[in-house]
């Protein structure tokens, strides 16, 4: 994460909500929920979940290092990304 209170934190990509630009990232930007009883949850209560980000305040980090990332095609032929920092294809 590059921005907010949840900077320099890191986490996994659950979901990406390709539509809204947002991505759901595990343990950044968690919000309460309030939430009844139910089936699922007899006693009701609060929640934490993780909420959406935008993906602009998000980058990708390659061998522990943030990285941008590029695109170029391979010896086949075919399109791949790299690594810009330090020129990786990343998998």
């Amino acid at each position: 994460m590059l921005t907010g209170n949840d900077r320099s934190k890191e986490g996994k990509v659950l979901s990406v909500v390709v539509k809204d630009r947002r991505a759901i990232v595990e343990g950044i930007n968690m919000v309460s929920k309030h939430t009844r009883p139910d089936a699922k949850n007899p006693k009701g209560g609060i929640i934490k979940k993780e909420a959406p980000v935008h993906i602009s305040n998000l980058m990708v980090v390659h061998d522990g290092v943030a990285t941008r990332v590029g695109r170029k095609h391979d010896d086949k032929g075919k399109l791949v990304r790299y690594s810009k920092k330090t020129g990786e294809v990343i998998k």
